[in-house]
């Protein structure tokens, strides 16, 4: 048996706030019919992974114990879009052979780009 990764899912205070950031960050659109406690990229596209946000009464306290890690082309241009479209820079990072940059997006959620 073989498994897949299906879907990713953020819990958020406000899915859209969240969603809008990652649909612009990712170049892919909310899935249409979105509602307060759910919003959804890519649910009908078997091709990619699913992103889904679900709304949840308690707020985020701490690091993140998993992140996503993006590769881009250009890190620091992409960085630069990335802060333009609300995410905020941790820091700049150099090691193991490779230079990434951990940012957090609209509500706190820690991510690399490489």
């Amino acid at each position: 048996m073989t498994i897949t990764l299906h879907n990713v899912t953020l819990d958020c205070d406000d899915p859209q706030r969240v969603a809008s950031f990652w649909s612009a960050a990712l170049g892919r659109p909310i899935d249409p019919e979105p509602s307060d406690g759910f919003v959804s990229i890519g649910i009908g596209d078997p091709a990619q992974t699913g992103w889904f946000f679900i709304k949840v009464p308690e707020q985020k306290q701490v690091k993140n114990r998993a992140h996503f890690d993006l590769h881009a082309e250009d890190r620091e241009a992409e960085v630069a879009r990335l802060l333009g479209l609300g995410a905020t820079k941790v820091g700049d990072y150099d090691e193991y052979g490779t230079r990434w940059t951990t940012l957090r997006d609209v509500e706190g959620n820690e991510f690399c780009v490489a």
